[in-house]
Formats: structure tokens, sequence, C-alpha cells
């Protein structure tokens, strides 16, 4: 389970990768690449979340934190 999304920022690319881990307990994890690079890292823990709900639950994450770098990468535009 998880997510992987690409992004043309100027010359460079923007890569941001959700993935689920179930050891020790259930988490998500994303990291941010620039450039190949890694730059970031979030993680989330979801030993709470019902299995039925873990999907979504990785998916608003994941669009969560490309909407924040979005809104970063906009202020800095202007």
């Amino acid at each position: 389970m998880g997510r992987l999304d690409a992004f043309d920022v100027g010359p460079k690319k923007l890569t941001v990768q959700t993935e689920f881990f179930a050891r020790p307990s259930w988490r998500i994890e994303t990291k941010v690449y620039l450039a190949g690079a890694l730059k970031k890292v979030y993680n989330e823990d979801l030993s709470a979340t019902p299995e039925t709900e873990l999907q979504r639950t990785i998916d608003a994450f994941h669009r969560a934190k490309i909407d924040e770098i979005a809104a970063g990468l906009r202020k800095l535009q202007q």
C-alpha cells in the first residue's frame, strides 16, 4: 500500500513517496525527494486506524503533504 507522485519543479523533479509499514506497528512514512536527493521525511502512526480505513488514510496524508509542498512553492514564487 502506498502512493507515488512526481512533479517538475523548474529543471528538477520533485517526488513524493508514501509507504505503509506493518511492523513494528502500523505507520506510514512520506519521503520527499528533489532531484533524487532525500529532503524530508514525515511519519504518522496508524496503529489506532481501522483496517478498512487504511488506504483512505494513506491517500489523505499523501495528498495533504503534496498540498503543503505546493503552498510552500507558491509562496517562494511570489
